[in-house]
């Protein structure tokens, strides 16, 4: 699927992000919960275009990589902020985005269909951090699936390197394969 994200936005997001652009919370980590979201949709009648935004934006207000309860929220007046700019989306959309947002790192696991995809894709990412994805935590039928988490723990614990001069960094191209870094 062609991605919503546009190199304007990369480069907004790029220059307000305040944490490490290749750390836990960082484009990787965005790029996989944007594939992990577009493959659960495949399998409900949601928004791909909130799932897509949500997966770039949810983290984008982080002030630490560990406890900043406040991010997600954060996350969601921005999105209100920048949705003419970038974004685009219908009151509806814009909405269901900042609902995604707001509790996405609270454990609840019902709500409306768009936003428990965000949360299982952003869920099931957690292997970057070593923890392996808990089925019980998870909110639809298809995340919580063995083969499913498996799957996603695997994308979430590969690491491709580059060399750089401050030494070995994560190459950002290769977590999602239908998201073109190249163009970015």
């Amino acid at each position: 699927m062609k991605s919503v994200i546009s190199q304007a936005f990369i480069a907004y997001a790029r220059d307000r992000f305040r944490l490490d652009w290749y750390d836990i919370h960082g484009a990787s980590h965005w790029s996989r919960v944007r594939h992990n979201g577009l493959l659960l949709a495949e399998h409900y009648d949601v928004d791909t275009t909130v799932i897509q935004w949500f997966a770039f934006i949810h983290d984008l207000e982080r002030r630490n990589d560990w406890e900043d309860p406040g991010h997600g929220k954060r996350a969601a007046r921005l999105a209100g902020e920048i949705n003419n700019d970038f974004m685009g989306l219908s009151k509806s959309q814009l909405s269901t985005l900042q609902a995604a947002c707001i509790g996405h790192s609270t454990g609840k696991v019902e709500a409306d269909p768009t936003v428990m995809v965000c949360w299982d894709a952003d869920r099931l990412d957690l292997g970057r951090v070593g923890i392996y994805p808990n089925a019980r935590y998870l909110c639809t039928r298809t995340a919580a699936n063995e083969s499913f988490i498996e799957a996603a723990y695997q994308r979430s614990t590969e690491r491709t390197y580059r060399a750089e001069e401050d030494g070995a960094e994560y190459d950002i191209r290769d977590t999602d394969p239908d998201f073109n870094w190249s163009d970015y």
